[in-house]
């Protein structure tokens, strides 16, 4: 199969909750004829939709999955779905303006309402018989959940581009009552067969059902490696994703807005440090994937659609620089033990009880007697990986400790001293370093402060690594 050049793109939650907005200026704006066209978009659910149906991202107050796998028999995950279902609606009829348009929608999200209602009540009954276990079937329930918001705001998004005269198509990956059984790529390649990139508009589910199972295997980040998957399957020209910001050199809520510059061009080394720091510009799965096929990544702001945003490829930069600054609060699992100079098995041991407790390592150190990892995970988990390494070297002294990695990231630091600048700025802020480390590679250098300190400590080192450069160009400047 093959396509004419295009772009594939992709539209966040946060952002499909203005798709109205954006129809007028991202996808529409003063297009006209075939200039509409060549292009795929992947839509994530409507803003906080997949928080709903699984459970809140950041604060973990338990959705519809959460609920119906630890249900008392008080069918708590009912009413969460009716939940759902009410915030769905609220969605649709903020986007659609036609009354023959809010029918269709209604229907569309009470059909799959009702759907997931019944199969998740035959899934109780059918294991209250004994031969039957919940539990192995909690991944394919999450699955299920998982491609309700995204199939919604897709074919939300296509009626709504018809109503405006755009021959768009609602591409459904998400295998809803299709008894077939595929891999990604045939699920991704079965669903764009027949579709004519010149002439129509495809809006592709940012999930998809498939025999790999796409939340056993990135979770949360499933859409951008859709995206990504169906980017270098049809060998797009660039890859798009379209944010509510700037992929800038800081914070700008915390440094300002006319401080931080956007970056303009970076490379998938800086995507991968950003992502390990938690920034989301790209899953780290789904950078790896475009890289792989070689195709370019574009991050913009949706809402400036003339701005070109910043291009992400495998370039090296032009010279040595700083190009953002970024922090992570993590807890710093330190295990000291006397006895483990020129002794193997201790940081093995250890990475078996993170792993086990599926927790996610952000940085580690180590010396003649101590490993120290930090993690992002809560105190809770922490003490059970605490609780494992206690009983395997009960003589070690093991302790934690809340703080924050503050990053300075860039395609090279090579020659610019960053690292010692760097001590110097947080001493001059009063800042207390922990730790701090700097890999060969020189693309990034971490800082370990206090959590109380991790703002300031962002703020003193743009200020320090960033904003002294004289060659600085402001966000909103050309890049």
């Amino acid at each position: 199969m093959t396509f004419p050049e295009h772009t594939v793109e992709k539209i966040g939650g946060t952002s499909m909750s203005r798709i109205h907005e954006l129809r007028d200026s991202l996808i529409i704006g003063d297009r006209a004829g075939a200039d509409l066209y060549q292009r795929i978009f992947v839509v994530s659910a409507f803003g906080g939709i997949t928080n709903l149906l699984l459970e809140h991202k950041k604060t973990g107050e338990p959705g519809v999955y959460a609920l119906f796998a630890n249900d008392d028999n008080d069918h708590s995950w009912l009413d969460a779905l009716t939940r759902v279902a009410k915030a769905m609606s609220e969605a649709h009829n903020l986007v659609l303006e036609h009354a023959a348009d809010r029918a269709l929608a209604e229907d569309f999200s009470r059909e799959r309402i009702e759907g997931a209602r019944s199969c998740l009540f035959d899934l109780r009954r059918l294991c209250s018989y004994g031969q039957f276990r919940l539990n192995s079937q909690m991944m394919i329930v999450r699955e299920l959940l998982s491609g309700l918001g995204e199939a919604h705001s897709a074919f939300v998004t296509s009626l709504m581009l018809q109503r405006a005269g755009v021959n768009a198509r609602f591409v459904d990956l998400s295998g809803w009552r299709d008894e077939t059984e595929c891999t990604l790529e045939q699920r991704i390649e079965d669903a764009l067969v027949g579709i004519d990139l010149t002439t129509e508009l495809p809006v592709v589910t940012g999930y998809a059902q498939c025999r790999e199972g796409v939340m056993r295997e990135y979770d949360r980040g499933y859409s951008e490696v859709i995206f990504s998957k169906i980017a270098a399957f049809t060998q797009a020209s660039e890859a798009i994703i379209h944010k509510e910001f700037h992929l800038s050199s800081a914070d700008p809520a915390l440094v300002g807005a006319a401080t931080v510059r956007k970056l303009g061009h970076t490379n998938y080394d800086v995507a991968d440090q950003l992502s390990n720091m938690g920034m989301e510009a790209i899953h780290p799965n789904a950078a790896k994937i475009l890289r792989q096929s070689q195709v370019a990544l574009r991050v913009t702001n949706a809402f400036e659609p003339s701005d070109p945003g910043t291009l992400i490829d495998d370039q090296p930069g032009q010279a040595p620089a700083v190009e953002i600054i970024t922090g992570l609060n993590v807890v710093a699992l330190e295990l000291f033990e006397q006895d483990m100079v020129g002794v193997k098995g201790y940081d093995a041991t250890a990475l078996e009880a993170l792993k086990r407790h599926r927790v996610r390592i952000a940085s580690k150190t180590s010396n003649a007697n101590s490993i120290t990892h930090y993690v992002e995970a809560s105190l809770k988990t922490v003490r059970r990986v605490i609780v494992d390494l206690e009983g395997a070297f009960p003589s070690a002294d093991i302790s934690t400790r809340s703080v924050a990695i503050v990053s300075a990231i860039g395609r090279d630091l090579s020659g610019q001293r960053a690292f010692s600048r760097g001590l110097v700025a947080l001493e001059v802020a009063g800042i207390d370093v922990i730790a701090a480390q700097q890999t060969p590679r020189n693309v990034d250098i971490q800082f370990v402060v206090p959590r109380a300190a991790a703002d300031a400590a962002i703020i003193a080192l743009h200020t320090a690594l960033v904003d002294e450069d004289s060659g600085i160009r402001r966000l909103g400047n050309a890049a």
